[in-house]
């Protein structure tokens, strides 16, 4: 992927935790190669959300739709290997989306956190990394819980921190911690719940309610650690503000991850299931 010449995006102003949003705070779709960055996490993440999504029955006849679709990367996939009848992409900047159309897939501009977004029945709902932005996430999985025709299902997927306190302080550990206090002060980013997944499927009317981690291997050169080096390049500013790092330490995770020193754990994707009786 070629460097972007675009600065940081700045630390927005204010004191209140998540008063910007995801998108404007920080990783603006407007800003040179974010869809690449977009697209390296979809290469360390789509043939797990696949096997999984192909593993809960999606293929010909269903309905499907795909919350925060991003780049298009999973609707894509639904359309081309699993064979769906048509997918529903939502985003709130859709500008990836209608630059690669295909058949079967339909582009909708929307922002699922309003009351009235209800744009039909489903055999599958599909979100990743998205629930992890916003707030009232137990609303928001009830809300889709409810675009579900009879006998859909509900996946969800989201990121799990494992830079915990007994991690070791490596360069990486030092930046992934300033980068989610980062996010969670700029946009509200909170992973903290995300493992209460299958708890709250469950509490949303759903059954056959299970969940799983997949943690991609930090490997010199690989989809995921490209993928947090321009994340950390981008969310810079978010980061420093924290007090947590300073440059020198942003730069020098970056070489990190990028040589055979690195011996760390990703952060995770927890993909959580359920289905309307």
């Amino acid at each position: 992927m070629t460097p972007s010449a675009d600065p940081p995006s700045p630390a927005p102003r204010g004191d209140a935790p998540g008063g910007g949003r995801y998108g404007e705070a920080v990783f603006r779709p407007g800003q040179a190669h974010e869809d690449e960055r977009v697209d390296l996490g979809a290469l360390a993440y789509d043939a797990i959300t696949m096997a999984r999504l192909r593993a809960l029955g999606a293929g010909p006849g269903w309905r499907c739709l795909d919350v925060g679709a991003g780049t298009g990367t999973v609707s894509r996939r639904l359309l081309d290997e699993a064979g769906v009848t048509s997918v529903l992409a939502v985003d709130r900047d859709v500008r990836f989306l209608t630059a690669r159309p295909v058949p079967g897939l339909d582009v909708l501009e929307a922002d699922v956190t309003a009351p009235d977004f209800a744009p039909g029945r489903f055999r599958l709902v599909h979100a990743r990394f998205v629930l992890m932005h916003l707030p009232e996430r137990e609303r928001l999985i009830t809300a889709l819980a409810g675009l579900l025709a009879p006998g859909g299902v509900l996946v969800l997927g989201d990121a799990v921190d494992l830079t915990s306190e007994r991690a070791p302080g490596t360069p990486y550990t030092k930046a992934m911690r300033a980068m989610w206090e980062g996010l969670r002060v700029t946009i509200g980013t909170d992973v903290s719940r995300v493992p209460s997944y299958p708890h709250l499927l469950r509490g949303a009317g759903l059954v056959s309610v299970g969940a799983e981690i997949h943690v991609p291997p930090l490997l010199p050169g690989s989809p995921i650690s490209r993928f947090w080096a321009d994340t950390w390049r981008r969310g810079r500013a978010a980061m420093l503000a924290t007090g947590l790092v300073d440059d020198t330490a942003v730069d020098e995770a970056v070489r990190y991850l990028d040589s055979d020193d690195c011996a760390a754990l990703s952060a995770g994707m927890l993909t959580a299931w359920g289905r309307k009786p």
